[in-house]
């Protein structure tokens, strides 16, 4: 990642103290893949946030996060990066273009978020940590739009796929977008309702084997804490890169910029 990606918090006087990705979440001003700076003077960098970014969400280390609930943050989520080597470890050649449950077809993923809103909406059921808390029009409106038309996680690349069933409606899906020139996992998801229990692993396999034919290195992903998925991404080769805690940081109104 560039030195030009970061931005750097610093004092009224010129310290640095922390660097992060600006980004959006949930609506709110989002410090992404907050790290503490050495060399801060003394200046004490959980108190540099709760002054500094109020209203915020703020993603660091786990430690870090601890450490902003304990003055007063929200919790909004607590997540584990996982990363495939397409290079060291390549794929199998049977995950590429392995056939679908009988009645599936694998179709690019161009399709209007209306037409995957229902399968996807059925694969987070309520009780599931990755239930997306607000109705189905924002559920479409903040989440699975966004998603697909590229910004909120990077554009989606053709590595993407669904599976459709004769009647031409999706049943399931892997979305994968570009987040800062790294092959991301933004979703992965089934209805469960249609049945075909492990398509999300079949499509994963797919997509991951895509992904390497196409000369990419890798694939990352996030995993919310208690999300049995994890196993499978595990079987799948992913391995843990960091583990991190986003909060809502106690406040008014966000500081500016």
């Amino acid at each position: 990642m560039a030195e030009t990606d970061w931005v750097i918090g610093r004092t009224s006087d010129g310290v640095p103290v922390v660097r992060y990705r600006r980004g959006e979440r949930e609506g709110l001003p989002w410090a992404d893949l907050l790290e503490v700076l050495d060399g801060s003077g003394g200046v004490d960098p959980v108190e540099f946030v709760r002054d500094t970014m109020p209203g915020w969400a703020v993603s660091g280390s786990a430690e870090f996060g601890r450490e902003l609930l304990a003055r007063g943050a929200t919790p909004l989520r607590h997540a584990h990066s996982l990363r495939r080597d397409l290079v060291a470890d390549p794929p199998p050649a049977d995950w590429t273009d392995a056939p679908l449950r009988e009645g599936l077809r694998a179709a690019p993923c161009d399709r209007a978020p209306e037409e995957l809103f229902d399968a996807w909406r059925a694969a987070f059921a309520p009780g599931h940590v990755d239930r997306f808390a607000g109705d189905d029009r924002r559920a479409l409106a903040e989440r699975l739009a966004p998603l697909l038309a590229g910004t909120a996680i990077g554009p989606v690349l053709p590595a993407s796929v669904l599976a459709v069933d004769a009647d031409d409606r999706v049943v399931g899906g892997v979305v994968l977008t570009d987040w800062a020139g790294v092959p991301w996992v933004g979703e992965v998801f089934r209805h469960p309702g249609r049945g075909y229990p492990g398509l999300g692993t079949d499509l994963l396999r797919r997509a991951v084997a895509d992904c390497a034919r196409r000369g990419l290195a890798e694939v990352q992903l996030t995993v919310t804490e208690g999300n049995p998925a994890r196993r499978v991404y595990e079987r799948l080769g992913f391995a843990l890169v960091h583990t991190a805690l986003t909060v809502i940081v106690p406040g008014g109104a966000p500081a500016a910029g």
